[in-house]
């Protein structure tokens, strides 16, 4: 199955139009035509099963023939808070490879050593839909403007609160805190790691500090280490 995303889609419309750019895709590249029937998501766990009545690369139009209502599958909630890498392709490989494993919220934070301290938000929201197209999700993950890590621990959480970091202080391994049908909000610092400063405000903040083994990993592998833990952990 091939899943289309749109944001604006929603229950009740009859019919729908893609746009120029998607309508060219669909009718010159897929070679859609009237009759063929079309799924698509609106990120929110809504499919719509359309038809297409009007194939043309400048306007296609589907007419809506179903609608299912699809619940989260995972039992868990995963707000990953990150710092943006210096190289932007490891960030979109973060975003890439964690969507398709299962996250439901991303919070790029500007951290005291980061390297980058802007993203570019619309690049990335593509890669986050471009993947959970590609495996089938009907939850899309949000993708949160960059904010100060001051400012992210500033604003109330629910759930487990951790944060990964590399400083040699007492820190619980992250496999021996995790348990299944919770809920985490998880920080993961940039190539130099949180300052010491930042790692005494997080605790401030109730974040449990954990280790993510004994290997030092880059930042998007750290990241990618704490989704599939949980993912893990909840099978």
């Amino acid at each position: 199955m091939q899943l289309f995303y749109n944001k604006t889609i929603q229950q009740g419309d009859v019919d729908f139009t893609f746009d120029k750019q998607e309508s060219k895709h669909i009718v010159r590249v897929l070679r859609k035509t009237e009759g063929d029937i079309l799924t698509i998501t609106n990120g929110l766990g809504s499919l719509f099963i359309c038809e297409v009545i009007l194939a043309s690369d400048k306007k296609c139009r589907v007419q809506i023939k179903e609608v299912q209502q699809h619940t989260n599958e995972r039992k868990y909630r995963l707000h990953i808070a990150i710092a943006p890498t210096k190289l932007n392709d490891r960030l979109e490989w973060f975003l890439e490879k964690a969507t398709e494993i299962g996250v439901d919220e991303i919070s790029p934070i500007i951290c005291d050593h980061s390297e980058r301290k802007v993203i570019k938000h619309e690049r990335m929201e593509k890669i986050i839909h471009a993947a959970a197209k590609q495996s089938l999700k009907y939850h899309f993950p949000v993708l949160n403007p960059a904010i100060k890590l001051s400012e992210f621990l500033a604003t109330k959480k629910t759930g487990n609160l951790l944060i990964a970091h590399c400083e040699e202080t007492d820190k619980k391994s992250l496999k021996s805190v995790l348990k299944e049908s919770e809920n985490y909000t998880i920080l993961i610092g940039p190539e130099g790691d949180f300052s010491t400063k930042e790692i005494a405000l997080a605790l401030l903040h109730k974040y449990i500090p954990v280790s993510l083994g004994t290997s030092r990993l880059r930042t998007e592998t750290a990241g990618i280490v704490a989704v599939h833990s949980i993912a893990f952990a909840n099978e």
